[in-house]
């Protein structure tokens, strides 16, 4: 095994142990940095160069697959990788050295909110199928939980304090509430079941019987939004994620402050929580339609 690839093991077991990055994290700048030192050539962490960073950089500007956010992802991972080099003492290029690309400052487009009345109203019947469903819907928008956090939740959470705590990114936990029709429709939904499993929201089977499958993955949660969208009448394809933004964006416009929101969506650090801020500015045109100006003849 060369030095590098000790090094890189190294460091991701670092990531996941010391720094209590997630399984999914590591995976990420596993493949990040792998085709770093593959495309580069690199066998050894002193091989690392400045040079060779700027001619992988070039590499992923030219590849018209990868998105600009997704090329930043690349540099933050190698820069991280030199933070932990340096700390440890290895002999290597300063992270100092390397700039983060400028990426689009990301722009939330929420539904306008007789859409996603449409959208949380789209499960029709009180057959399992869609009583489940709804109680998905409406757990998404009262919580803003990703999709991952909600299918990992079990069956024995607090209804009727109607808040419960999480494990969200990096092991961090926070609290998150039900509103009123989040708790009626869980209850709802927790009335039809009749397994042992116990997860909050479970997979069902084809048919008129549906049999319980296992636990839900964020694949078919992703599916059920996207068709409950269509059903809406919603023109444009909606995400669990939308959802979260939709949660963010109920509270700001209803007069919640950033930090409160930061919280409420386990985000690290409040920039995170500024994309939403955009949002907030439209109500400034009836500030300034109402105030500017009135002494001008």
């Amino acid at each position: 095994m060369s030095a590098i690839e000790i090094t890189l093991k190294e460091y991701l077991d670092y990531l996941e142990i010391e720094k209590n990055r997630s399984p999914r994290t590591r995976s990420s700048y596993e493949r990040c940095l792998r085709r770093f030192v593959a495309e580069e050539n690199i066998t050894s962490p002193k091989e690392i160069t400045e040079e060779r960073i700027r001619d992988f950089r070039l590499r992923l500007s030219r590849d018209g697959r990868l998105k600009k956010s997704t090329q930043a992802y690349f540099i933050i991972a190698i820069r991280n990788f030199l933070k932990y080099l340096v700390k440890r003492g290895t002999e290597t290029v300063s992270p100092d050295r390397v700039e983060l690309p400028k990426v689009p400052e990301r722009q939330i487009r929420p539904l306008e909110y007789s859409d996603l009345e449409r959208l949380l109203a789209a499960p029709k019947g009180g057959e399992p199928r869609p009583v489940r469903d709804r109680a998905i819907l409406e757990t998404l928008f009262s919580t803003g939980l990703r999709v991952s956090e909600l299918c990992a939740l079990n069956k024995d959470i607090n209804l009727e304090r109607g808040e419960f705590t999480v494990r969200g990114k990096g092991e961090k936990l926070r609290v998150v509430f039900l509103s009123e029709r989040a708790k009626k429709a869980i209850k709802e939904y927790l009335a039809k079941r009749e397994d042992l499993e116990p997860a909050l929201f479970i997979s069902l089977s084809a048919g008129k019987k549906p049999k319980v499958t296992g636990r839900m993955i964020p694949r078919t949660v992703e599916r059920l939004v996207d068709h409950y969208a269509k059903s809406a009448g919603i023109p444009r394809r909606i995400t669990p994620h939308q959802l979260r933004h939709q949660f963010a964006t109920d509270l700001l416009l209803n007069g919640a402050d950033l930090r409160s929101v930061q919280e409420l969506l386990g985000h690290s650090n409040i920039s995170t929580t500024q994309i939403y801020t955009h949002i907030t500015n439209k109500e400034l045109r009836e500030v300034h339609q109402a105030f500017h100006g009135k002494r001008r003849k």
